[in-house]
């Protein structure tokens, strides 16, 4: 086992099986020495936890549950990057992790919400987890998921 699988193991965290595209993609694609997974969502055992908009108040999915599911996203992109790979040892550094937050109109606080994929991969991956990020609010995701993440990562 090496040092990424065995800090997987540490946090308690087993990667998910791969899952299947809802659309005409592939989960991920490699040119070059990068890789480029497709937007994942917060799967868990082939369903959502929750859906809809991020915000507070009645009938919202709360910034920090949303926060956990983009933790989900990225683990999710992590099993497309493995899959890809064969191994998470390859893996050289994390370059950018793009987050989509489906936002009520009031909510700004898509920057905390893909602190759960950020610090994830951080905890993961170390000092080549350190990355670029874009954070956005957007009026709607696949299958009314609250939130979906995508990883570029460089591998040897």
């Amino acid at each position: 086992m090496g040092a990424v699988e065995e800090r997987l193991a540490e946090l308690g965290v087993e990667l998910p099986a791969v899952a299947a595209p809802v659309a005409a993609y592939v989960p991920a694609v490699v040119t070059g020495n990068l890789l480029f997974t497709s937007g994942q969502l917060p799967f868990v055992a082939g369903s959502l936890p929750a859906t809809g908009k991020v915000g507070d108040g009645d009938g919202l999915v709360p910034a920090d549950d949303a926060k956990e599911h983009a933790r989900l996203c990225a683990l999710n992109a992590l099993a497309a990057v493995k899959a890809e790979l064969g191994s998470l040892e390859r893996v050289t550094r994390v370059v950018k992790v793009v987050g989509f937050v489906a936002s009520d109109p009031a909510f700004t606080g898509q920057p905390g919400v893909v602190n759960g994929a950020s610090e994830f991969i951080g905890d993961v991956f170390g000092d080549a987890g350190r990355h670029a990020r874009s954070a956005v609010g957007v009026a709607v995701l696949p299958l009314d998921a609250p939130v979906e993440v995508e990883l570029v990562v460089e591998f040897a």
